[in-house]
């Protein structure tokens, strides 16, 4: 089964979020109870982002379509969209075979009112493509010991 198939759980929770200027909302539903990730690889320890994934069918943009830009690394199928405007990472998609296909990315800072802080953070090895081993409680360092 599918990290990224609809969820039932009762954590589950239809969350509004946008970047800094206002231009961009977007709902989703997330279960904030599971862990949210991140990343050592160059274009994430550069964003600082902390994400989650979700479906597509549980994400939409309610205002600002317009105003996103999008940043892809090379031909990659998988993209982050900004606010054209101020610039804030706000979401991304895609398509991994091994999180089920399509997914649509949240960054969690961009949440209303979640203090990520409280949240459990699992992070990937992501700049050595070191994804089969998994997500751990602590950061993969930058650079090889």
């Amino acid at each position: 089964m599918s990290d990224l198939a609809p969820k039932t759980s009762s954590s589950l929770k239809k969350y509004v979020g946008g970047c800094h200027c206002g231009a961009v909302r977007f709902e989703a539903e997330v279960d904030l109870k599971e862990a949210v990730n991140r990343c050592n690889c160059t274009i994430c320890t550069k964003m600082g982002g902390t994400t989650t994934q979700v479906p597509p069918p549980t994400f939409r943009i309610l205002k600002g379509e317009g105003a996103l830009g999008e940043y892809r690394v090379g031909d990659s199928r998988n993209y982050r969209n900004f606010c054209k405007h101020c610039g804030v990472q706000v979401c991304g998609g895609g398509f991994v075979e091994e999180l089920g296909g399509d997914f649509r990315s949240i960054n969690v800072g961009c949440l209303d009112d979640v203090d990520i802080s409280q949240l459990t953070i699992q992070h990937w090895d992501g700049r050595n493509n070191n994804w089969e081993a998994g997500s751990r409680p602590q950061p993969w360092p930058v650079r090889a010991a």
